[in-house]
């Protein structure tokens, strides 16, 4: 397996007003939250969205550990819906240091490219704020889609901290 340097870069907003947000750009999208997310539709949202981009840490997840990571009331996930089918999640931890940490977020390979990650970007951010932190904040790494960064600099966020580290990936 091949050994590859990944760069990590960490984004904020300080405060709601340093949002710019983004058109929702299909009138089909809505973002719904999920009260009680199925195992199921996490396993497949989590593996659909970041398998292309090597997210590994939850595949090992029994199906209790997702459930009760998802039933923690400082977890909330966002569903963005085309019609009826799921298009991408966000998922919003809530941390003791008064901040929300935009764990994980992305879209379904066959909805990237088409502006929705603007959009579901600026609703996970809008619903962070909402439950009043001091700042929200997220990380994502050279391995994520390239349009990652920018939409998170487009949306406002500003890095501060940046590291490195080397991951084994599939050949």
């Amino acid at each position: 397996m091949p050994r590859v340097e990944v760069v990590r870069t960490f984004l904020e907003l300080n405060s709601p007003d340093q949002l710019r947000p983004a058109p929702c750009p299909d009138a089909r999208a809505r973002v719904e939250k999920q009260v009680h997310c199925p195992v199921s539709l996490y396993r497949s949202l989590y593996a659909e969205v970041g398998g292309v981009y090597h997210w590994v840490d939850r595949r090992a997840w029994t199906d209790e550990e997702i459930r009760a990571h998802l039933a923690k009331p400082e977890v909330s996930i966002l569903l963005l819906m085309i019609d009826d089918e799921p298009a991408g999640y966000s998922e919003l931890v809530r941390h003791d240091d008064a901040s929300v940490e935009l764990a994980y977020f992305g879209l379904r390979p066959a909805f990237v490219s088409r502006g929705l990650g603007g959009y579901l970007l600026t609703v996970a951010v809008r619903e962070a704020w909402s439950w009043g932190p001091g700042r929200v904040w997220l990380h994502t790494c050279s391995l994520d889609h390239p349009a990652a960064i920018p939409n998170y600099l487009a949306r406002g966020f500003r890095p501060f901290r940046r590291d490195t580290y080397e991951v084994e990936l599939p050949a």
